[in-house]
């Protein structure tokens, strides 16, 4: 690895790091924020969610965006936003500021993460690039399982509003990095934005998420509830027919004719859709019905980041060599029996026998699966789409964990106590296999993968 490369290495990790970790840290901050500023549990998946829809929403267009103005470009724009919304996050004097201004930092971090692992795709080749990623996967998805260790030590320490400023030190470190990469990535002035995809996308996500949230208030019967409902639906289903008929579509759908980007893409939406339920019901049943302060609630699950960091370079080689589909099939099948060996947790925690046998075995499948993942999915189109590809797959990946946790009125009802806290294991487990299921009928090694990727190379030509 030269020194360039270790350095755009550097950039991405960090670049997407605080994208991901502020993605799960405030899980662990969401009881005290309820305490201080008031509401219930649809007050905290809003504090959640906010961020999740505009991040899901709209890394599509930042994918078009990096194409036009330049990678390093959006970078440096995105990280500027972060650290500004950031801070009003850490200042808000009320939940309904806190819930806009985590809207803006999802713009903000969409900005972030499909030009930092697509300026990986245009540094690296090969089994190296294959070992990058595993290194860019390890780091961004430690910093989602890490996030509720980290706010909790902010939470019990100094105040939850840390868990928002922090995040202005890392950002300061990246910016200096970035000024010293010598790539700048070529720039397409001819790609149109489509804006008007943006608009329907946000739609189509954030009406039904709104109903989601708000039907344990109003009721499934309530205009307020159904009618955003139907509006987002609708809102969803022109958004797929714009990108379908669109000269410059913002997820051009022909990329879902390649057999691993379409598969890899629904495994992702199970398999992510799991891991952001997981994160949030682990952490706020500990502190919520087990009494535990909020900084052993975050390292409870402590075990899960330490795995994925150690191991996820190792797999992320491994599936370059022996390709990716055993490790995705068994990844996420193990991760969901973890999930089901938890299933024994009751209100008074015995957390070396009831929680961290499954925790371990979670950690385990998550460093199986995620590296080669990620491989699987850009592996099978050109480099040339890689922003736009890795746009696609982290939309998936964030909207996934947005439904998720919307739906946790649903699944735990009011509260997350014992009875609560099952459910969303057997959800989160069930969701897990089949994305395991799903990988290992649907998804290619490199053999045909590499043949089907010619052939589409030779199409776009």
């Amino acid at each position: 690895m030269t020194s360039q490369q270790r350095l755009v290495l550097a950039v991405a990790i960090l670049a997407s790091f605080v994208a991901f970790l502020d993605g799960s840290v405030v899980n662990v901050a969401l009881p005290a924020i309820s305490s201080e500023l008031g509401g219930g549990l649809s007050t905290q998946q809003w504090v959640v969610d906010a961020y999740l829809i505009t991040l899901g929403a709209l890394i599509l267009v930042a994918g078009s965006l990096s194409d036009v103005y330049g990678r390093v470009l959006i970078i440096r724009v995105g990280l500027w936003g972060f650290g500004l919304t950031s801070l009003l996050c850490a200042l808000a004097p009320n939940v309904e500021i806190l819930i806009v201004s985590r809207g803006l930092q999802g713009i903000a971090g969409a900005l972030l993460v499909p030009s930092s692992l697509a300026i990986i795709m245009s540094a690296f080749r090969g089994v190296a690039q294959a070992k990058a990623i595993g290194a860019w996967t390890a780091w961004t998805s430690a910093a989602f399982i890490a996030g509720p260790v980290v706010g909790g030590l902010f939470v019990d320490m100094v105040s939850w509003r840390l868990v928002f400023a922090i995040n202005l030190l890392p950002i300061a470190v990246t910016l200096v990095l970035l000024a010293r990469i010598e790539q700048r990535g070529e720039r397409d002035h001819s790609t149109r934005i489509d804006f008007a995809g943006a608009v329907l996308a946000i739609v189509g996500i954030g009406a039904p998420v709104f109903a989601l949230i708000e039907q344990g208030n109003y009721g499934w019967a309530s205009p307020i509830i159904w009618l955003p409902m139907a509006v987002g639906v609708l809102a969803f289903v022109a958004f797929l027919w714009r990108q379908a008929t669109a000269k410059q579509p913002m997820m051009p759908l022909s990329l879902f004719r390649v057999r691993n980007f379409a598969v890899g893409n629904v495994a992702t939406l199970f398999i992510y859709g799991a891991l952001g339920m997981s994160s949030l019901i682990i952490v706020v049943f500990l502190q919520q019905t087990g009494g535990w302060p909020a900084t052993l609630a975050g390292i409870a699950v402590l075990p899960v980041t330490i795995i994925l960091m150690l191991l996820s370079r190792i797999f992320g080689g491994l599936s370059g060599r022996f390709g990716p589909r055993l490790f995705m099939a068994v990844g996420p099948i193990l991760a969901g029996i973890g999930h089901l060996l938890m299933l024994s947790v009751t209100a008074d925690v015995n957390y070396w026998w009831q929680l961290l046998p499954g925790i371990l075995l979670f950690g385990l499948g998550l460093s199986i699966t995620v590296a080669p993942l990620t491989s699987a999915i850009l592996g099978s189109i050109s480099e040339k789409q890689s922003g736009i590809g890795s746009a696609i797959n982290n939309a998936v990946a964030r909207v996934a964990g947005l439904v998720a946790v919307a739906m946790l009125g649903i699944i735990v009802v009011e509260r997350l106590d014992v009875d609560g806290i099952h459910r969303g294991l057997i959800v989160c487990a069930a969701l897990l296999i089949v994305g395991g299921v799903i990988s290992a009928i649907g998804i290619q090694n490199p053999a045909k993968a590499e043949e089907e990727l010619a052939e589409n190379v030779a199409v776009e030509q």
